[in-house]
């Protein structure tokens, strides 16, 4: 089978498309004929090995696994002896463990759910990581109706989901992001937008019930100030790739969380079959609509993935496969 690999950490230059063995299913797998796949941040996190400490996990010197990617969306092609809730031609999506820029994956079949019907796999593929992530991370900042929310980094994967989901739950939403984006974070529910490119979100006397910054690109003393005594701070991602970027952050949560009013958080999303089920059901019933920057084949991805470590992200990037 063809698939998207890499032999070493770096930039993605060193990205190929070429020949790879079929992966088999175990016992508890089923083995899925992949029709779209998107991008996540953290497939570039992976693809260059920064942070470092990342290494720990995806191999010090060369990465373990040599596939990239982790959304999938396809058709069930075959199923380990011990499976049940999944037949040949079944419609799924879900997220694999880096193994999902391919023509074939296989994973345990847990990590799937079913497509709803009328739902593209294009479509269902952005939703495993960027959408779940979204959700679980405004159930950690506990909004509800009427909360005013900033989504800092509001047009990206995460962000674009977050913003919708939010004002769908009532939140009154401030999108940051760069102003050729404005039009489209108001589209998706943000009551304001600002542009950080003619403002600083922070230099405000407004404040706010939560916000979820997927950025990270402001000190934290700037944004704790921003919210009202018992709100949340969280952070998902973002800042340099160095050890003081996001894990810097996160040490200083630790550390300043227990001593101020608001509650600071770091996300840690996680795979969520009922999550992910319900996301797409939310798709399906047209409550939310995935945003959608780009879509191309699986063989243009190298190409793809540097134009948007180029640009600011625009929603989710698809491959087709």
């Amino acid at each position: 089978m063809k698939a998207i690999v890499f032999e070493k950490y770096g930039p993605p230059e060193l990205l190929r498309y070429a020949e790879v063995p079929d992966p088999s299913p175990g016992a508890g797998d089923v083995l899925v004929r992949v029709k779209a796949a998107s991008v996540n941040a953290g497939d570039m996190v992976v693809m260059r090995g920064r942070p470092p400490m990342l290494r720990l996990v995806f191999g010090l010197r060369r990465p373990k696994k040599r596939i990239l990617g982790r959304a999938v969306a396809g058709t069930v092609e075959a199923v380990g002896p011990k499976v049940t809730a999944w037949k040949p031609g079944d419609e799924v999506v879900g997220e694999v463990s880096q193994l999902g820029f391919a023509e074939y994956v296989a994973a345990p079949a847990a990590h799937f759910v079913a497509i709803p019907e009328g739902v593209k796999h294009e479509t269902a593929a952005t939703l495993p990581i960027a959408a779940t992530s979204a959700l679980q991370a405004l159930r950690v900042c506990r909004i509800a109706d009427g909360h005013k929310v900033v989504v800092n980094g509001a047009s990206g994967g995460v962000g674009t989901f977050a913003v919708q989901l939010a004002a769908q739950l009532g939140a009154r939403v401030t999108a940051v992001c760069s102003g050729r984006n404005a039009a489209a974070a108001t589209a998706l529910g943000a009551e304001r937008v600002v542009d950080y490119n003619r403002e600083d979100f922070t230099d405000t006397a407004e404040r706010y019930d939560a916000i979820l910054d997927l950025v990270g690109n402001h000190p934290l003393s700037a944004v704790r100030r921003l919210i009202k005594p018992g709100g949340t701070y969280l952070t998902a991602g973002g800042g340099s790739d160095s050890f003081w970027g996001p894990f810097g952050r996160m040490i200083a949560i630790g550390a300043g969380g227990p001593f101020v009013p608001q509650r600071l958080r770091a996300l840690a999303s996680t795979r969520n079959g009922e999550d992910l089920a319900h996301l797409a059901r939310l798709v399906a019933e047209g409550a939310i609509t995935p945003a959608v920057e780009r879509t191309c084949p699986l063989a243009e991805a190298p190409a793809a993935i540097a134009d948007l470590e180029q640009e600011h992200a625009r929603g989710k990037v698809v491959f087709t496969v």
